[in-house]
């Protein structure tokens, strides 16, 4: 299956999702071509110390929509690794901040490296991350 196949049939419930992403609790709402949308619905399960949802709820959330976009791209066979992730937090999260949306998009394909850009906006549409990252496409053997 091609990476769009793949990642459609994960949002059709046609392939069993990934543990990360029921232990996250990310559900994929949205896959096309470049991009696709997670929606992911924080709770106190998610709280750091400081009574906020963890960082890593987000840097994780961006990591995989970002990925996922860049995996609609590519044709069966074809694996594919990040090479960096960029994020910047800009509001805390919640458990009362969801559901979060998250979105990932293909900014530039290449044939070794893919650069893709996410965003989570909360229940209230507020920007509370964005991410960047540089994918590296690994071609069949």
């Amino acid at each position: 299956m091609s990476g769009l196949e793949v990642m459609r049939a994960l949002a059709a419930g046609e392939l069993p999702p990934p543990p990360i992403a029921v232990l996250m609790q990310f559900d994929p709402v949205e896959v096309e071509d470049g991009k696709v949308v997670f929606e992911c619905t924080p709770s106190e399960a998610h709280y750091n110390p400081i009574g906020t949802v963890h960082g890593g709820l987000a840097c994780t959330l961006l990591d995989t929509v970002i990925a996922c976009a860049a995996h609609t791209t590519l044709p069966a066979g074809t694996g594919y690794t990040s090479i960096d992730l960029n994020v910047s937090y800009l509001r805390g999260i919640f458990d009362s901040s969801g559901p979060l949306i998250a979105t990932g998009t293909v900014v530039k394909r290449g044939s070794r490296v893919i650069f893709a850009e996410g965003s989570i906006v909360d229940k209230d549409g507020n920007v509370v991350a964005t991410g960047t990252s540089s994918l590296l496409v690994i071609p069949p053997r």
